[in-house]
């Protein structure tokens, strides 16, 4: 399975009842950098300092997308498939201050308090296992509620608060084995 991104081209990884996850691409820049720069984003993940649209562009091509060409899977914009709107991100990040892929999610006001993350969450961990995933990890802020109940109504399994660099921000560290 060939998952390349092209410059512009975005694939489709997965679609839920109401939702479409494709891979992001270099137009992608103002929405990611409306979503970096929400003040619950910087709250619970981090400033990112992502001050401009032509960092936003930047972040994606060196970070986001060259993950999906380098290891297959990334971050992936999520969309509401009846009008194209981007409400948030979700997908496998490969992080090296842990030891397996995690599970990341975030999504913009628009996206919140609707199930979107449940659901993008539940199709990115039935899709892992095809991009040879079977151990999934997830973080989440102790004080991100939402997202901490979200990580447990998927059947993680709460390990251990961690400290992760670069900022050593405590987090709370659950994971799920899922099947070959």
């Amino acid at each position: 399975m060939d998952m390349a991104v092209h410059p512009g081209t975005a694939s489709v990884i997965c679609t839920t009842a109401r939702l479409r996850l494709r891979t992001a691409v270099p137009s992608d820049h103002a929405f990611y950098h409306a979503l970096v720069n929400d003040p619950l984003f910087v709250e619970h993940i981090g400033d990112r300092g992502i001050r401009t649209l032509a960092d936003a562009e930047r972040a994606l091509v060196d970070g986001t997308i060259a993950m999906q060409r380098e290891r297959g899977h990334s971050l992936y914009v999520v969309e509401r498939k009846d009008d194209g709107v981007p409400v948030g991100m979700c997908g496998l990040i490969r992080r090296d201050s842990l030891p397996d892929v995690d599970i990341g999610y975030a999504f913009l006001p628009v996206g919140r308090g609707l199930g979107y993350g449940l659901e993008a969450a539940r199709a990115v961990l039935a899709h892992a296992p095809a991009v040879g995933v079977t151990r999934l990890l997830a973080i989440a802020a102790p004080t991100n509620y939402a997202s901490n109940l979200l990580l447990q109504r998927l059947g993680m399994r709460f390990e251990r608060f961690v400290r992760l660099p670069p900022d050593n921000r405590g987090s709370n560290l659950y994971s799920i084995e899922l099947g070959p």
